[in-house]
């Protein structure tokens, strides 16, 4: 049998956004930015699309939303661009952000860093939450942007976009989140929360891979990141892939309507809790930052005396497909970042396993998981020259 639990990773293409794509890549190819009915032919399905957009993330009409190539684009747009608007040609300098975001946003703010911009990097507290008040600490006069990630994509632990939302606004900093790993998995409403900036990715929530968006409150610009034609109004050129924009507004209708977060939230969730908890009986397993305030198929959990990427061996040997963590970082073998952020021991830092499911799981692909788990981890530890289960030892391992 074959197991998928890397979902935080990418998702399998929804059959039916499949569908929905194909007609775009033989029977209506034209250019949209084309006059005649080649490229026409096209606007009827790139409207829907974008009303879907707008429609699960509760856009308003005055808003934009931008079609990218992907989340990585997209928040490099974001942050990039308001270091152009507000540092290069302002008096801003300063932008917030957590220990804990996806590479994109760090590797970003690393770019800005080295051009001067002052970022300062908030840490989590014991439950992998970055709390509101930290933010509100730190805003400066000379703040430029709040950059910080919606739900966590190793822990799928639920920051509080909110209250920072609203600490933001009071302030009159422009506030973005990364809403990759949230879209899907519980509601996401931008007027609800204040949210001024917000990118996301298709592949995440069961749409093709190669497209993503910018949500940008109305009153909001950003110089663009790719200069060009003037498509989407002038904010990123370059022509839009026609196919994917349809897959990503399928994709997303159908992972924020009503009935497909009662899905996650009750059988996901379900079946995500039976994986954790058969994983905790084996002793010294602990799930990194605890239980409670997730999304509902993430759980990240440490097994002393198992290596991370030994483990994955196992599973892969056995037909399942897991994580140490962030896919986009799972050729570094240093110690995971966010392990090291909770303020784990060097040990377990190299421990963290992410599983993660989808609404295409199955109870039976979780019983087998399971079963394969516990054998890895009898297997592993038996081979282990310097583990030994001694329970008062490891008492406080986080």
């Amino acid at each position: 049998m074959e197991v998928y639990l890397d979902n935080n990773a990418t998702t399998m293409v929804d059959p039916k956004v499949f569908e929905e794509m194909k007609p775009f890549f033989i029977e209506k190819y034209g250019n949209p930015n084309s006059l005649h009915r080649f490229g026409a032919g096209t606007h009827p399905k790139m409207l829907e699309a974008l009303n879907y957009l707008y429609e699960g993330i509760n856009a308003a009409d005055e808003d934009d939303i931008v079609i990218t190539a992907n989340a990585t684009e997209s928040i490099n747009s974001v942050i990039k661009g308001i270091w152009v608007d507000k540092i290069l040609n302002g008096d801003k300098k300063h932008i917030i952000t957590s220990e804990v975001e996806h590479p994109a946003v760090t590797a970003a703010c690393k770019f800005l860093e080295s051009q001067g911009v002052a970022v300062t990097y908030l840490p989590v507290n014991e439950q992998g939450v970055l709390e509101a008040s930290a933010v509100k600490e730190y805003i400066k006069e000379d703040t430029a942007l709040v950059s910080i990630m919606w739900a966590n994509n190793e822990t799928g632990k639920i920051f509080p976009i909110k209250e920072i939302g609203q600490i933001c606004k009071a302030a009159g900093v422009p506030f973005h989140t990364d809403a990759t790993q949230a879209i899907g998995k519980v509601k996401v409403d931008v007027q609800d929360t204040n949210v001024d900036y917000l990118t996301f990715s298709a592949h995440k929530f069961h749409g093709p891979k190669g497209v993503g968006g910018t949500y940008i409150r109305k009153g909001y610009t950003l110089t663009p990141l790719l200069h060009g034609g003037e498509q989407m109004g002038g904010l990123r050129a370059g022509t839009v892939d026609v196919a994917s924009m349809v897959g990503m507004g399928l994709a997303m209708k159908l992972a924020t309507s009503p009935i497909a977060l009662a899905h996650e939230e009750g059988h996901i969730k379900r079946l995500r809790d039976k994986l954790e908890n058969a994983i905790l009986e084996i002793p010294e397993t602990i799930v990194i930052g605890g239980k409670e305030n997730r999304t509902p198929n993430t759980t990240l959990i440490s097994i002393r005396g198992v290596e991370g990427e030994s483990m994955l061996w196992d599973l892969n040997q056995n037909g399942v497909g897991a994580s140490t963590g962030s896919a986009c970082a799972s050729e570094d073998l240093e110690a995971n970042p966010v392990m090291n952020a909770f303020g784990s021991d060097s040990e377990l830092a190299h421990t963290g396993v992410r599983l993660s499911l989808s609404r295409f799981n199955t109870e039976e692909q979780i019983d087998y998981a399971i079963n394969v788990i516990k054998n890895a981890v009898e297997r592993l530890r038996g081979l282990s020259s310097s583990y030994a289960y001694a329970p008062e030892s490891h008492k406080s391992a986080l």
